[in-house]
């Protein structure tokens, strides 16, 4: 089967091929027939005639038809060159030579060769034997055959080329897929786990309650059914968060319990949040604030610094849009940054 460049380009020379024959056969004919003997002028138009519906065939007519015209309008001309006189040898010669050289490209040497051969013998049968004639037939076919099949083998090894460069490009983005989804199952890792090992040593919470944090944590990892009914209490993890945090970070939680997914959700972009305000506030004290309504979890971070205008952030920074806006979007939720100049305030909010 041929790629998309190799048939591209069998299928611009099954388009012109012919129209290029065509077009040079009454070229070649107009220059015959200013040539041709005066007592042979009448029968020159007529061949000129015969070229330009041939050509008409090549423009509009289907391959075979323009075959069939192909072959009349040589074996015309070479039997009429011993009537036209004149300069009638090579007008039929170059004829034959320009039809010859475009059946190379427009068919398969089962068709062009034998074809070729005939109208060849035909011209070696009325104009007599000529060893230059057969050796320049001979060689033009065989080096348009030869240019043809070249470029022929250029397309496929560009297709080829673009095939291994597809994969490549397919495997590069499997890979960094994965590694993707590695980093997002070590930041899974350290948040569950730690969070689990900060509620039990802060609450000395008894052994049969570490076993169901355990189960929980363990179900969350493997991705299995059970971890996605999991229910986890945000305002517990992002207690964690903030105690990690180097901010002096006031905290104001209420229960709420969220899917693990929206919890991994929030805590990420809650760090994203205290980040920032570590970066760029210019104070050390931020405030967080997890509030739960009956069917909504909002959750803000604020702080009390200069302000920044949102709509100036340059789009190469991704803090924002993709650690946090991003990251709630997918997991059903919303999020909103405002900021003036007394401060910034990061609100999250699940379900959106």
């Amino acid at each position: 089967m041929a790629g998309q460049v190799e048939a591209e380009f069998l299928a611009a020379i099954g388009r012109f091929a012919g129209p290029v024959r065509g077009a040079g056969v009454v070229l070649l004919s107009a220059f015959g027939v200013a040539s041709a003997a005066d007592d042979g002028l009448p029968l020159a138009f007529a061949l000129l005639g015969l070229m330009v519906v041939g050509a008409v065939a090549d423009f509009v007519g289907g391959r075979r038809v323009a075959l069939v015209f192909a072959v009349v309008r040589v074996v015309a001309v070479v039997a009429a060159q011993g009537e036209l006189g004149g300069e009638a040898r090579l007008w039929a010669l170059n004829v034959l030579t320009t039809t010859a050289i475009t059946l190379q490209w427009e068919w398969g040497p089962e068709v062009a060769v034998p074809v070729t051969a005939a109208l060849l013998g035909g011209w070696l049968w009325w104009a007599g034997f000529d060893g230059a004639v057969v050796l320049r037939v001979v060689v033009e076919c065989s080096l348009a055959r030869l240019a043809f099949v070249v470029v022929r083998r250029s397309t496929r090894r560009v297709d080829v080329s673009r095939v291994r460069r597809a994969e490549a490009e397919r495997a590069e983005a499997l890979a960094a897929e994965r590694r993707a989804r590695e980093r997002e199952y070590l930041a899974l890792l350290h948040d569950t786990a730690s969070a689990t090992f900060l509620v039990v040593a802060t609450e000395g919470i008894d052994p049969d309650a570490v076993a169901g944090y355990a189960r929980r944590d363990l179900a969350l990892l493997t991705g299995t059914a059970e971890a996605q009914d999991s229910l986890v209490d945000v305002g517990t993890s992002l207690r964690a968060v903030a105690d990690r945090s180097p901010l002096r970070v006031d905290t104001r939680t209420e229960p709420a319990t969220v899917p693990a997914s929206v919890a991994l959700a929030m805590v990420r972009a809650v760090r994203e949040a205290l980040v920032n305000v570590e970066r760029h506030a210019g104070t050390g004290h931020a405030e967080l604030a997890v509030r739960a309504a009956a069917d909504r979890v909002v959750v803000t971070v604020a702080d009390r610094g200069p302000g920044f205008d949102p709509d100036r952030v340059s789009g190469h920074r991704r803090g924002i849009s993709g650690s946090i806006v991003a990251r709630m979007a997918g997991v059903g939720g919303v999020a909103a940054v405002t900021s003036a100049a007394g401060g910034t305030t990061v609100r999250l909010a699940w379900p959106a």
